[in-house]
């Protein structure tokens, strides 16, 4: 078997270590016999075909490397005389010049050559062969969307058959990292468990997740020990199921801040508790939204729009928006009702629905009204007008009820303004 020039070296260095140590370890039990043949050897020694190709073996490298490295530069006799050193002192000194060779064509019996590895990665392959090769599919390379990687991820296949949308959860980085690590039996199988447990149907699911997809980074007890702490606020397990739906985000802050927020709203609004939990079951948000809105409205309400703490009590838990509405749209809509309007603080208490109206809407059929000359809002005069029905119905009914006109009347007025 030939070898080739790469497998040379390679060979070489494992061959010549091992005649090393063998000779080392003979030298050591027959000391004398070693001499006594050294000096009696004759002008053709009798040496091992190991021996014998170990010489030749290295002759052939150096002959190989200093043809390779000649074309570069010659190297110097000291270069020369330093890779003639590697060879074994004894063997190099006595071995005279007139040594046979053996041969690249010679059969050797070394049983490491048949072990040796091959080095011809473009070995060519049989048809039978080529068939046979089953390569993973690549990954697709970097990317801003998602959808180059259903096709390698069963994870995101599994969350798409579920309703999630990864449009939108690609547009966060972190998010998108975040799916692509995940397994889904071990990470994300229990969470889902988990959410259909505390009430959410599979139908919700897809539009949950969407939003609150770094619940999949929470850990499971902590989540548990959340739901816990409600349940032992007397939150029952629907109205917990409906806060988790409309606030995503709610199970993710811990028991310390969702403690602190309802205690800021029982003290803040003096509430009863029957009456704060009431008021965070119907808007969610309040517990996992910013509280500077609602500081910043409670003062508008006392300060700038005149109202009592027990009326601003009052409105806020039959209308709890009011506690995050914009501040600009509060005394816009405060300002049209009460000086234009003129309606007074304790009407608009009753009826504190008319902050979550449209301004325009108050202003087009309050201006029809008086265009007819029906617009009279005080309860103790006749043909009153409540602010309920004012801004609760819809045109048809408006028009046909308190405006006693037709639609197309309506419609041809505000063409006019």
């Amino acid at each position: 078997m030939a070898l080739s020039a790469r497998q040379i070296p390679r060979w070489f260095n494992s061959v010549k270590l091992s005649s090393f140590v063998t000779a080392m370890q003979l030298g050591k039990r027959f000391p004398r016999a070693g001499k006594t043949l050294l000096r009696g050897v004759s002008a053709q020694p009798q040496m091992s075909s190991g021996n014998c190709f170990l010489q030749w073996g290295f002759k052939a490298y150096r002959t190989s490397s200093l043809r390779n490295s000649s074309q570069s530069a010659n190297p110097s006799r000291q270069e020369i005389g330093s890779a003639q050193s590697t060879l074994l002192p004894s063997v190099n000194e006595q071995t005279p010049k007139t040594q046979k060779i053996p041969s690249l064509d010679s059969e050797l019996s070394l049983e490491a050559l048949d072990d040796l590895p091959s080095l011809a990665p473009l070995q060519p392959v049989s048809e039978e062969e080529a068939i046979q090769i089953v390569a993973d599919p690549p990954l697709p390379p970097d990317t801003f969307t998602l959808r180059d990687y259903v096709d390698h991820s069963e994870t995101l296949q599994k969350l798409v058959h579920l309703g999630v949308d990864l449009s939108k959860i690609e547009k966060h980085p972190e998010a998108a990292n975040l799916l692509l690590r995940l397994d889904f039996e071990k990470d994300i199988k229990q969470i889902l468990m988990f959410l259909k447990d505390l009430g959410i149907e599979d139908n919700q699911l897809g539009t949950y997740l969407t939003k609150n997809y770094a619940i999949f980074s929470e850990d499971l007890e902590n989540l548990k020990t959340r739901v816990a702490y409600l349940q032992s606020k007397n939150f029952s397990k629907a109205q917990i199921a409906q806060m988790v739906r409309n606030a995503p985000f709610l199970l993710s802050f811990s028991v310390e801040r969702l403690d602190n927020r309802l205690g800021f709203f029982q003290k803040e609004l003096e509430l009863s508790v029957k009456k704060t939990r009431d008021l965070v079951v119907r808007l969610p948000r309040l517990l996992t939204g910013s509280l500077e809105p609602v500081k910043e409205n409670m003062k508008v309400y006392r300060l700038e729009l005149g109202f009592k703490h027990n009326e601003i009590q009052h409105m806020i838990t039959r209308v709890p928006k009011m506690l995050t509405a914009n501040k600009r749209k509060l005394t816009e809509t405060f300002d049209y009702l009460h000086n234009v309007m003129s309606i007074p603080h304790h009407l608009i208490v009753r009826f504190p629905q008319v902050f979550n109206t449209r301004l325009f809407k108050v202003k087009e059929r309050h201006l029809f009204l008086t265009y007819l000359g029906r617009a009279q809002y005080d309860p103790t005069k006749p043909n009153y007008i409540s602010l309920d029905k004012f801004v609760s119905v819809p045109d048809e009914i408006f028009c046909e009820e308190i405006a006693k006109a037709s639609v197309q009347d309506f419609e041809k007025f505000l063409k006019t303004l």
